[in-house]
């Protein structure tokens, strides 16, 4: 439901609706919409929580990391168009909805630490940025997504954080 309109068109009432459940259900588990929204956003962290623990490139020493990452950000972009808008929609209405600010950060703060385990911390988050930027670009300009690309850019910060 959100994924075709939008969080603006979320109420608890829509939210029933499209779950087919009455509405004091969703009044009963989700308080407030932010509730709603960071429950929306958790699992949305988790579902790519698990495709990076599914690649298990992140974790091997002797994986290239550019291309990893490239790949990921390929496979994750690849999905359900509505679903990733709907991710990246969430993820920037904390910028509105205080609430929604700590979930938000849990995804940055875990793929940083996961990403420290093979670079320096400032390189780390130096890529999550990087990562951030180029799906969002995608998703804003409708551009394919070039994985070629990705992987330079990326390997160029990696390079540039190790002192190489």
């Amino acid at each position: 439901m959100v994924g075709r309109g939008g969080i603006a068109g979320l109420s608890h009432r829509s939210a029933a609706a499209e779950a087919d459940v009455p509405l004091g259900s969703t009044t009963y588990h989700f308080k407030t919409l932010d509730e709603l929204m960071v429950a929306a956003l958790r699992q949305a962290n988790e579902g790519f929580a698990k495709v990076v623990a599914a690649r298990g490139g992140l974790e091997d020493p002797r994986s290239d990391l550019a291309a990893e990452l490239a790949g990921l950000m390929g496979e994750w972009l690849a999905g359900e168009r509505t679903g990733v808008e709907l991710e990246y929609e969430l993820y920037l209405a904390a910028l509105r909805r205080p609430a929604l600010r700590p979930v938000a950060a849990e995804w940055c703060e875990d793929l940083a630490e996961r990403l420290s385990r093979r670079t320096d911390p400032v390189t780390a988050r130096a890529l999550v940025a990087l990562l951030d930027g180029i799906c969002l670009q995608v998703l804003l300009t409708d551009a394919p997504y070039d994985e070629g690309y990705a992987a330079e850019v990326l390997g160029r910060v990696i390079v540039a954080g190790s002192g190489a």
